[in-house]
C-alpha cells in the first residue's frame, strides 16, 4: 500500500484515513512500535479486565436463576477487519442483512449484533451501518447504559426513603428481592409515538429520555453504578434482550455493540464478531488516533506539509516521554553503548567496573 503524505487536510480527517496514513508514515519507527506495543497491552488488559468483571456478573445471574445456566448462545459471524476500513466492513455485513432479509420475505426489522475487542472498529461499523440502514430502515442504536443508571437511581431511591439508611447501601437495596422490585419499575413501550423506557415506582414517573442528561447523570447515580452492574447484570440483559424484540417485531432495525457475555442473550442470526488477525494493530491503531489528535491541536489550517509532519513526530517523542518509553529506550541504549565501550576498553588491555545505582 502507498504511503499517504500526512498533511494539515489529513489530520483535519481525523478518521480511519488519518490513522491508517500515520501508521504506514511510521511503517520503519522503533519508536513507534514501542508506544504502540503498550497501547495494545494496555486495551487487551483492560479489555480482560472487563470480561471477566462481566463474566462474574453473569455467573452470579445463573446462581440466582435469573439466567438459564443451559443457554447456548446462537452462533457469531467472525469478520477479519485487517487491510479494511469501516466501509468494507460495513458492506461484509450488510450483505448478510440483505440474506436475511430476503429469506424472511424482505420484512424490515432486524437486530445485527457485533462483538470484537477494543480497537477492532465496532464503534465505527455500527455509526456506518446506522448511516447506510437510515435511508430505508427505522434504525435504532441500543446501549444498556440507561437500563443500569435507571435501576441505580431506583436503589439509591429506595436508600434515601428507608428511615434507617442514612446513605446508598448496597447491602439492604441490592437484595434479590429488591432487584426484581426495582426491575418491575421498568417499563418498555411506546410512549408520544417513540419507543422508551418508563421508570415508574418509588415516587418517580419519568421517562428515561426525558432524564438521560439530568437525573440519571446525578451524582448518587454516576458514583454507585459499578456497584449496581456487578450484581444486575442478569436483569438488564433480559430486559434488554425483551425491549429489542419488542422492537424489531415491529420492523425497526436495532444496531447493538457490546461483549459477547452480554449480548449472547440477544436472539439473532445476525451476529458478527471483529477480529485482527494481526493483533499488533489493535496498539497501532491506538497509538495513531492519539497521535493525530494531539497533531491536529498543535498546527494551524496554513500548515504546510513539513509542518503537519513535524506536529506528528513532536505528538509521538512528547507520548512516549508522558509514558515513559522514552527514557527506557534510553537506558537500554545506554547499556548497548556502555557494553561496547567495555570492549574496546578490554581491547585494549585496561579493565574497568561498571556500577549502578539500584543494581543488585
Amino acid at each position: 500500500m502507498e504511503c499517504q503524505s500526512i498533511t494539515y487536510s489529513l489530520l483535519k480527517k481525523q478518521n480511519s484515513e488519518t490513522s491508517n496514513a500515520v501508521i504506514q508514515y511510521h511503517a520503519d519507527s522503533s519508536r513507534f512500535s514501542n508506544l504502540a506495543k503498550v497501547e495494545g497491552d494496555a486495551i487487551l488488559r483492560r479489555d480482560q479486565e472487563d470480561a471477566d468483571k462481566l463474566q462474574t456478573g453473569i455467573d452470579y445471574a445463573k446462581e440466582k436463576g435469573v439466567i438459564d445456566p443451559k443457554f447456548v448462545p446462537q452462533p457469531y459471524v467472525e469478520i477479519n477487519v485487517l487491510g479494511k476500513n469501516p466501509d468494507d466492513v460495513s458492506k461484509d455485513i450488510l450483505s448478510h442483512v440483505d440474506g436475511f432479509k430476503k429469506e424472511n420475505g424482505g420484512a424490515s426489522g432486524f437486530v445485527v449484533v457485533i462483538c470484537g475487542l477494543s480497537g477492532t472498529g465496532k464503534g465505527t461499523t455500527v455509526s456506518k451501518l446506522q448511516h447506510k440502514l437510515e435511508d430505508s430502515e427505522e434504525v435504532v442504536c441500543w446501549s444498556n447504559g440507561n437500563i443500569f443508571r435507571s435501576v441505580t437511581l431506583l436503589a439509591t431511591t429506595w436508600c434515601e426513603i428507608e428511615e434507617d439508611i442514612d446513605q446508598f447501601d448496597a447491602e439492604k437495596s441490592l437484595t434479590k428481592e429488591n432487584i426484581a422490585l426495582f426491575m418491575s419499575m421498568l417499563t418498555f413501550a411506546k410512549y408520544k409515538g417513540k419507543f422508551d423506557i418508563r421508570i415508574n415506582g418509588l415516587g418517580l414517573d419519568m421517562l428515561i429520555s426525558q432524564v438521560e442528561n439530568t437525573e440519571l447523570k446525578a451524582p448518587k447515580v454516576s458514583k454507585n453504578i459499578p456497584t449496581v452492574a456487578k450484581v444486575t447484570q442478569g436483569e438488564v440483559i433480559l430486559f434488554a434482550a425483551e425491549a429489542i424484540n419488542i422492537m424489531s417485531k415491529c420492523g425497526v432495525s436495532v444496531l447493538v455493540e457490546g461483549r459477547e457475555q452480554t449480548v449472547n442473550y440477544i436472539k439473532t442470526p445476525l451476529r458478527f464478531t471483529l477480529v485482527l488477525s494481526d493483533e499488533s494493530l489493535i496498539g497501532k491503531r491506538r497509538a495513531a488516533q492519539r497521535i493525530m489528535a494531539a497533531a491536529l491541536l498543535s498546527v494551524t489550517e496554513d500548515a504546510s506539509d513539513d509542518e503537519a509532519k513535524k506536529a506528528v513526530d513532536g505528538s509521538l517523542t512528547n507520548m512516549l516521554k508522558e509514558s515513559g518509553i522514552e527514557e527506557k529506550i534510553k537506558d537500554v541504549d545506554d547499556d548497548v553503548d556502555d557494553d561496547e565501550d567495555d570492549k574496546k576498553a578490554h581491547g585494549k588491555g585496561i579493565f574497568c567496573f561498571k556500577f549502578k545505582w539500584g543494581a543488585k
